[in-house]
């Protein structure tokens, strides 16, 4: 699943976001709609961690959004 399906499924996406990134409201999610750089961005700021830390954590979530996909199949 690339970033523009997850944006674009977002609402069926936000549930793993949250049990990923618990710290992150529900109103926070809502806010970022999908965007990665706007997700990336929060994650740094709840978790106090490095960009290129949020970034890898972005794609680990990307390829187990990937992986559920195909279980899903």
């Amino acid at each position: 699943m690339n970033w523009d399906q997850i944006e674009g499924n977002w609402k069926q996406v936000v549930g793993k976001a949250k049990e990923t990134w618990g710290k992150l409201t529900d109103d926070e999610l809502s806010e970022i709609k999908g965007k990665r750089d706007r997700l990336a961005g929060k994650v740094q700021e709840k978790y106090g961690i490095a960009k290129e830390e949020a970034e890898k954590q972005l794609e680990t979530f990307r390829g187990k959004l990937k992986d559920l996909k195909k279980e899903a199949v």
